[in-house]
């Protein structure tokens, strides 16, 4: 067995070409930045612009803009220095001020504010193109990353074995299978991927199950097919996918009720299978409830789902969405992102928390928690996403809830009254634990729920 050249020119040519995404987004970083306070400039203008439309005819121009000029633009940097600070609604000092230094104060005002507002609007607009401007560069950068890392991560697990395709090639002529090309490839865990170019000879049906299974005994490992792969191989080359075969598995279950027990929940979920011999199962908790806030998580949830299912690395995605969902809109609706990454390989499991509420690891009657502090998506321009890791056992159980759940208990006393429910269950099944957990939760508080809940139980087993 034997690496492929390093040197890679495919990876070169993907090097510059992420270097000129960075490039680009440093460029739009250090285009003008936003600000909340008006240039000594646009005063100047403001003040140019009430002279040209108020003053010009006026039989004291002379004499304001004249001797007394220092004192006029002095009285028209207070006015908008308090406009500034307080809006409109100038006092009454401001104003008496005015009257007693100008024989049009209420004109003058007038103008004054009427293009005050204007370049203030200029300023949103400016601000609006710039927090684009930075969204944008954010994506670039993040995008330039992602391909770079991935681009390295495929050239470094590509391999070539001579020997080995050679033992395919002759078992798979065995039960009528020729082989056009093979590709070699092995994850950053020693895991093997095979992608062989194949086809069945003329009136032969051969199953891909076969085929894997004749893979198998040739390489020594156990490799399975991949969710969605083709059943048959026809008399077409087609590129058949084979993975060397996990160590674990999980099973799901989910219990959820609505505000005041309403059909619909700003709660959603998703359970996914990802690139690597990886399940995701991710919980997102949309604003308030209702209607909108389940449009809000179900897209946030769809969104995330594609991403991470494409290959976009967790905090790529994350950071991607949150930037798309903070220029896309005036008003903030915010969502949460609770999701577990489940290696079903070697029994890691990465928790990513934005905004989300406590996770629970059950083991036996023990429970540990995983908490996080950060703001939800939808907020801030810059997220801060928190990532811990974990090696489970055989028979652990993670369990997510969202805010509505742990909001059921008195504060102070929450995380302790949920491992106690936790670790005081029995039940084996992931679904009838759920459920078990939203009942107890419901049992104690004696009420309607006051907000959304749903309670997300995910088992984990060696296979």
């Amino acid at each position: 067995m034997s690496k492929v050249n390093v040197d890679n020119p495919y990876v070169t040519q993907i090097d510059k070409f992420a270097s000129s995404l960075r490039h680009l987004s440093n460029t739009f970083l250090h285009l003008e930045e936003k600000r909340e306070s008006l240039t000594q400039a646009e005063m100047e203008e403001i003040f140019a612009e009430v002279d040209e439309n108020v003053c010009k005819d006026c039989e004291n121009r002379e004499w304001c803009m004249g001797e007394n000029s220092i004192s006029t633009y002095q009285m028209v940097y207070e006015i908008l220095s308090a406009v500034e600070e307080y809006g409109v609604e100038l006092n009454t000092e401001i104003k008496r001020k005015l009257q007693k230094r100008c024989i049009q104060a209420p004109r003058f005002l007038r103008e004054t504010l009427d293009t005050f507002q204007g370049v203030k609007k200029t300023l949103a607009w400016n601000n609006k193109l710039a927090q684009s401007r930075q969204g944008c560069a954010i994506q670039l950068d993040s995008f330039a990353h992602m391909i770079q890392h991935a681009t390295r991560e495929l050239n470094a697990s590509i391999f070539s074995d001579e020997a080995l395709e050679k033992r395919i090639q002759t078992q798979l002529k065995k039960i009528d299978v020729r082989l056009l090309s093979s590709v070699f490839l092995i994850t950053p865990e020693g895991k093997y991927e095979i992608h062989l170019t194949v086809r069945s000879k003329k009136g032969q049906c051969v199953t891909t199950k076969e085929l894997v299974w004749n893979l198998s005994k040739i390489v020594g490992r156990k490799m399975v097919l991949p969710e969605g792969e083709r059943f048959l191989v026809g008399q077409e080359y087609c590129t058949i996918v084979a993975m060397e075969g996990p160590k674990y598995h999980t099973l799901q279950g989910v219990a959820k009720i609505g505000k005041g027990c309403d059909k619909i929940s700003g709660d959603n979920f998703s359970m996914m299978e990802l690139p690597g011999g990886k399940h995701g199962v991710v919980l997102s908790d949309g604003m308030g409830s209702g209607e909108k806030a389940f449009q809000e998580s179900a897209m946030v949830v769809e969104m995330l789902e594609e991403l991470l299912i494409a290959g976009f690395p967790k905090e790529t995605a994350i950071q991607m969405m949150n930037t798309a969902l903070v220029m896309g809109r005036e008003e903030i609706r915010f969502s949460t992102i609770d999701m577990s990454v489940f290696d079903l390989y070697n029994g890691k499991c990465e928790f990513v928390k934005v905004g989300a509420s406590t996770t629970y690891i059950k083991r036996g009657n023990k429970v540990e928690r995983i908490s996080s502090t950060s703001l939800p998506i939808g907020v801030v321009q810059y997220l801060e996403i928190e990532t811990t890791k974990k090696r489970l056992e055989n028979g652990d159980f993670v369990i997510m809830v969202t805010d509505g759940v742990l909001d059921a208990f008195p504060v102070g006393e929450q995380d302790l009254l949920m491992e106690t429910i936790i670790s005081g269950t029995n039940k084996n099944n992931p679904k009838e634990m759920a459920h078990h957990i939203l009942e107890q939760v419901l049992e104690w508080t004696g009420e309607e729920p006051l907000d959304d809940m749903t309670v997300l139980v995910v088992g984990f087993w060696s296979l």
